[in-house]
């Protein structure tokens, strides 16, 4: 599933095609959703956005249409008339004089008015959004001193849209390495200097993919990585989807381990836990 920097991305590339022009042609393959068609066709488009995982394009009508991927959804940016070659199911069209946009494979989209938008039942329930330039690493540090959160492993506190907003599978694993903590302790098990380094990696990671279009690992290993010939694969995570090699910091072996049927990748050395196996159990 794509994760916060890759939904903002892409809604950067669409933004650039659609906004402050006319949405000529607007089209859903969902049969709910074609009364809208002639309500947005002529429409300017005043923005595109993410929120979290979601997609957002504002019309000048006031109307929001929000889309979520899910694990297939993919949005393409092309030349009026030049449909990418794909198997996708198209979703979602939207066309101005040069350009179109393109959603194929998704299908929790909805049109929303003002009032409904901060209702909707994924936005409503989202915290504050690592990407957003406004949200400071002490807003994440005061998340993680709050009660609802403080009883919850890393590995589950980190994938709740309700904790941070845009954080997936890999920003885990990547910022649990990067503050050197444990994904099963919990935010009270912590110190204050640990919960710091997690509050201001947790920010950092995320902001550093959107940077760097997925790339985790530290500029300098990425710099020596790219002079010896390697490839992406082999430099741009520090831990995740790296089960098995060596730790850049200690080089002991990464372990991968599943945790609720998601992989997460740790290195026992430089991420010790601080409680004791019998002190995890039945603790969620």
């Amino acid at each position: 599933m794509p994760e916060g920097p890759e939904i903002r991305r892409a809604a950067m590339r669409i933004d650039k095609i659609l906004r402050g022009r006319e949405a000529e042609v607007v089209q859903f393959g969902q049969p709910q959703l074609r009364r809208f068609e002639p309500i947005l066709s002529g429409q300017q488009v005043e923005w595109v956005s993410s929120r979290g995982k979601a997609l957002l394009t504002r019309f000048a009508n006031d109307l929001t249409l929000y889309s979520h991927n899910q694990l297939y959804g993919r949005w393409y940016v092309v030349r009026r008339d030049k449909l990418p070659r794909t198997q996708r199911t198209l979703r979602v069209a939207i066309h101005t004089a040069t350009h179109s946009a393109l959603l194929y494979s998704a299908s929790d989209i909805e049109v929303l008015t003002p009032e409904a938008l901060p209702v909707q039942k994924y936005l409503a329930r989202l915290g504050p959004d690592a990407l957003d330039e406004d949200v400071h690493w002490r807003d994440i540090l005061a998340l993680l001193a709050a009660p609802q959160f403080q009883r919850r492993t890393l590995a589950a506190l980190l994938l709740d849209q309700g904790f941070v907003a845009g954080i997936g599978n890999y920003l885990r694993s990547e910022i649990l390495y990067a503050a050197r903590v444990s994904p099963f302790d919990r935010p009270r098990d912590l110190s204050r200097g640990q919960l710091g380094r997690l509050a201001r990696a947790t920010l950092e990671l995320t902001r550093l993919s959107l940077a760097t279009a997925g790339i985790t690992n530290k500029p300098a290993r990425v710099a020596r990585a790219r002079r010896a010939g390697l490839s992406r694969r082999h430099y741009r995570f520090a831990i995740f989807d790296r089960q098995n090699e060596p730790c850049f910091t200690c080089h002991d072996p990464i372990e991968r381990v599943e945790v609720s049927g998601r992989r997460i990748y740790l290195c026992r050395n430089c991420q010790p836990a601080a409680r004791s196996n019998s002190q995890r159990e039945g603790v969620s």
